[in-house]
């Protein structure tokens, strides 16, 4: 894949950088060097790699999923204008 002056253009605009004509080919130089780099890439040979997230092996942190600040609904609807059963009441909007 080959990336040509119009398309560094387009890719600039939406980038939103400013590019004048002259860094024009230099960054398409840099631009098809990243590509053909990224093609490379695509050529190893990956089939007995084990997918990993890091490179050192690493546990998540787990903790206990359990409730630790609840059962205060009348705590919380005390200071609301309206209140019933333990949820907010407002108006209804749709009619």
């Amino acid at each position: 894949m080959s990336v040509d002056q119009d398309t560094v253009r387009r890719i600039a605009r939406l980038a939103r950088i400013a590019v004048s004509d002259d860094d024009v080919p230099h960054l398409q130089g840099e631009l098809n060097a990243i590509l053909a780099f990224v093609e490379q890439l695509g050529e190893v040979d990956v089939t007995d790699v084990e997918p990993m997230t890091s490179v050192t092996p690493m546990a998540m942190k787990m903790r206990e999923d359990g409730v630790t600040d609840g059962g205060k609904a009348a705590d919380v609807t005390a200071n609301a204008p309206a209140a019933e059963d333990g949820f907010f009441l407002v108006p209804k909007v749709v009619e």
